[in-house]
């Protein structure tokens, strides 16, 4: 994780799209596969203050920050495996199309690729994960957050894509992983992602 790869703004020029970018960018990397040696490394490190006292993700990033200092690295990617690897059915999906439809590669899937047509993006070539993979998916936030082309990277879309394509689902699978007795990284990661979907939410009705 890059210094900057906070929910918060931490110092002079770091404005509030920035950070938002780069959180996306964070839990795309958290959620892509198991973390590597120096993203957590850099996570440890993380500044954990707010600059104003009682921000809503101050708290969640404090106690991922701090599960990330209790948990060596290895007990980190075995925690990701146990939850979302292995061969057949993982403990937890990632998928949307699970929490949407109940079956994977459905009609969520479908819609999800007509909107990614639409921006101009696709699935990288070689890569095995379906589009409504979470990290995929922040990680479309995040571009449309920070991309230079206004046509498609602009505050609509952003609304669009986040109110069809991430709000109707990860409070679910928010709840799947603070439920399950293996996550304990990962259930501190899913309570920011929650207070990150909820901000982001209500930051969008307002807009």
């Amino acid at each position: 994780m890059a210094e900057s790869a906070l929910p918060f703004p931490t110092r002079p020029g770091f404005d509030e799209e920035t950070a938002r970018a780069e959180l996306y960018g964070l839990l795309a990397g958290l959620l892509a596969a198991p973390p590597a040696d120096e993203l957590l490394a850099r996570l440890r490190v993380a500044v954990t203050e707010a600059p104003a006292p009682g921000g809503v993700l101050e708290v969640p990033w404090q106690a991922l920050v701090a599960q990330a200092r209790a948990l060596s690295a290895q007990q980190v990617r075995d925690e990701y495996e146990a939850l979302f690897g292995g061969v057949g059915k993982p403990e937890v999906y990632l998928y949307a199309s699970h929490y949407l439809s109940g079956f994977l590669n459905d009609k969520p899937l479908a819609a999800l690729r007509e909107a990614l047509a639409a921006l101009g993006l696709a699935r990288a070539e070689g890569v095995s994960e379906p589009e409504d993979h979470l990290a995929f998916l922040c990680e479309v936030m995040r571009f449309l957050i920070a991309g230079d082309d206004a046509e498609v990277c602009n505050l609509a879309r952003q609304h669009a894509f986040f109110a069809r394509h991430l709000h109707p689902w990860v409070p679910a699978l928010c709840d799947a992983l603070q439920a399950h007795p293996a996550a304990h990284f990962y259930a501190a990661l899913a309570e920011l992602l929650r207070a990150f979907v909820q901000v982001e939410a209500q930051a969008f009705e307002m807009a």
